[in-house]
């Protein structure tokens, strides 16, 4: 019997740019939306939001999910084909001390129409 791999969807974003920062994760059909999240650039909110998505991934416990988003350059910064510099790397060394211990993230790009967690991000616009 195979296993489902559980969807995790994260966005984040900033008006302007920097600015005020929003994160969004969905999963299940469920919206976890943070309207402030500090100030920051759009980079810094497309982390904070992938950081979300994993930690919500470790609270529940899940071995197989994939974490999903639309930002190209966090993602690849996150899987290792870009190197991450600045505030970028001080992301990405949380994210990696927050994988380990678990099951190695997926991370995936998705186009911004397929992102749950940007249609949560929009709505309360």
């Amino acid at each position: 019997m195979t296993t489902r791999r559980i969807k995790i969807y994260f966005d984040g974003g900033c008006r302007p740019n920097p600015g005020k920062m929003e994160t969004a994760v969905v999963t299940g059909g469920a919206a976890v939306v943070v309207r402030d999240a500090g100030i920051g650039s759009s980079q810094d909110a497309e982390w904070l939001a992938l950081i979300a998505a994993l930690r919500l991934a470790r609270d529940l416990e899940l071995a197989n999910f994939i974490l999903l988003g639309d930002a190209a350059a966090v993602v690849a910064q996150a899987n290792g084909a870009v190197r991450a510099r600045g505030g970028a790397a001080e992301h990405l060394a949380h994210f990696r001390a927050l994988a380990e211990g678990g099951p190695a993230p997926a991370v995936r790009h998705i186009k911004r129409t397929q992102n749950l967690a940007g249609i949560a991000l929009a709505r309360g616009r």
